[in-house]
């Protein structure tokens, strides 16, 4: 059942029940200028079975004004100041307050019965790059990542703050080769970043722009499913 729930968080989100009872969370952030709505169609195509039973939570930005499109008022995790090929220039005040936000929603699943090692993080372009500064340094073991055509911002934030809990993390991480919006390049620096520090990553790259593909998702479902049996 699709439900639009006002939070006692800092954010409002859309959420989905596949199957039953509910024993696995994931939270899905969208990308810059979307909102929660934007991944709810992807979870039919995952595949899941019925049981154990998965909420998806999907949380709708802020709309805050965004340097880089001339600040215009859009749903953003943080302002993004200044784009080039290789690199971003991000307010890094603005990408903790959203991973603070996202922690209280982790919260809230843990008052829900849902334990922080049954709850994954998800997210596209941005939101991906909230999933990765957020599940990295959480003081909890998580189930997983999954990092969607997406980047890490600031290796010198994440660094200092690398959670021993989350160093065993399972990641699946994908990128459109063709992607004109956050380079591949981006994509394979936080792979390499990952690597080096010893994560376990998935990596797949898929011959599309900034987007998804009915490939990738059914390798999500894979991969999820592999976690939830």
């Amino acid at each position: 059942m699709l439900k639009e729930m006002v939070l006692s968080t800092s954010l409002q989100a859309i959420e989905l029940e596949h199957g039953g009872p509910v024993a696995y969370s994931v939270i899905w952030l969208h990308g810059l200028g979307a909102d929660g709505s934007d991944f709810v169609p992807v979870v039919p195509e995952l595949g899941l079975e019925e049981s154990p039973g998965v909420r998806f939570i999907f949380p709708h930005a802020p709309e805050i004004p965004v340097t880089c499109n001339g600040g215009y008022v859009m749903p953003a995790w943080y302002d993004i100041i200044s784009l080039a090929p290789h690199a971003r220039q991000i307010d890094v005040a603005g990408l903790s307050r959203s991973r603070d936000a996202i922690r209280q929603l982790i919260a809230r699943e843990n008052a829900r019965g849902i334990p922080a090692a049954r709850i994954f993080l998800a997210g596209f372009s941005q939101g991906g790059a909230v999933a990765y500064s957020t599940a990295l340094t959480h003081p909890e073991a998580l189930a997983g990542v999954i990092a969607l055509s997406t980047y890490i911002p600031s290796t010198d934030l994440l660094l200092p703050e690398l959670s021993v809990e989350n160093r065993q993390i399972p990641i699946f991480a994908a990128h459109g080769s063709l992607d004109d919006v956050v380079a591949p390049a981006l994509g394979k620096q936080a792979r390499d970043f990952l690597l080096g520090e010893g994560y376990a990553v998935r990596w797949q790259e898929y011959p599309m722009p900034h987007t998804v593909c009915l490939e990738e998702i059914q390798a999500i479902g894979a991969w999820l499913a592999e976690r939830l049996a």
